[in-house]
């Protein structure tokens, strides 16, 4: 069922320790990480020389270093229900409707008080994808990197970009974290539009790394 594979997806709010090469469930080939389904590959977006980890389960794959870098790649095969919704919802309604059902309420289980901020809907990008920014309380990912004589500060309220799409017959879901509001604290004073506008600009980034099986070859 695509809940119970969904909740794997808690790993993008859970910290991650670093696998093992032989460990994990995608391969790594070269600078290149490569899905455990062949469904995409992706130039690695983290250096080991700044403390950059790969982890992953067979349907999620978290990016992330020691400063700035916290990207999660979620992919999830979509069954004849979703494949339903998708063809009587169309795309836009069909991507809100898995966000609020499917990714939210994990969020809110990890973060209570989670909630979206805004949304925006591109009709282009993948024949129509959506970007969802969402502020989860005690949720960064960074906390505990930086400490004030060995007390860890007060956890702030953290901000994601996530990018939902379809490919493929397959859910796409790609997050990252707005480090610095947690990294940079008494100094960071970025404007909700420009917070929006760098987390954008990151998950197109992501997105422009990726390189997707052609559809006859994907399982």
């Amino acid at each position: 069922m695509l809940r119970t594979a969904f909740l794997l997806l808690a790993l993008i709010t859970s910290p991650l320790l670093a696998q093992p090469e032989d460990s994990l469930a995608g391969r790594l080939d070269g600078n290149y990480y490569v899905s455990p389904r062949g469904t995409y590959r992706i130039a690695i977006p983290v250096l080991p020389e700044l403390g950059g980890v790969v982890s992953d389960t067979d349907k999620v794959v978290t990016f992330q270093d020691n400063f700035s870098i916290y990207i999660s790649i979620g992919v999830f095969a979509q069954d004849a229900s979703q494949r339903w919704e998708l063809s009587t919802r169309g795309p836009k309604d069909y991507l809100a409707y898995f966000l609020g059902n499917f990714v939210m309420p994990d969020f809110e289980q990890a973060f209570p008080g989670s909630q979206v901020e805004s949304i925006v809907y591109s009709p282009t990008l993948f024949n129509g994808a959506l970007i969802a920014y969402t502020l989860l309380p005690r949720g960064s990912m960074f906390r505990g990197k930086r400490t004030l004589l060995g007390v860890e500060p007060v956890p702030v309220v953290a901000k994601r970009g996530n990018l939902i799409f379809v490919r493929n017959s397959s859910i796409y879901v790609i997050s990252t974290e707005l480090a610095e509001r947690e990294t940079e604290r008494s100094t960071y004073k970025k404007t909700v539009a420009e917070e929006n506008e760098i987390l954008r600009t990151r998950l197109l980034d992501v997105v422009r790394k990726l390189e997707f099986a052609r559809p006859d070859t994907t399982p």
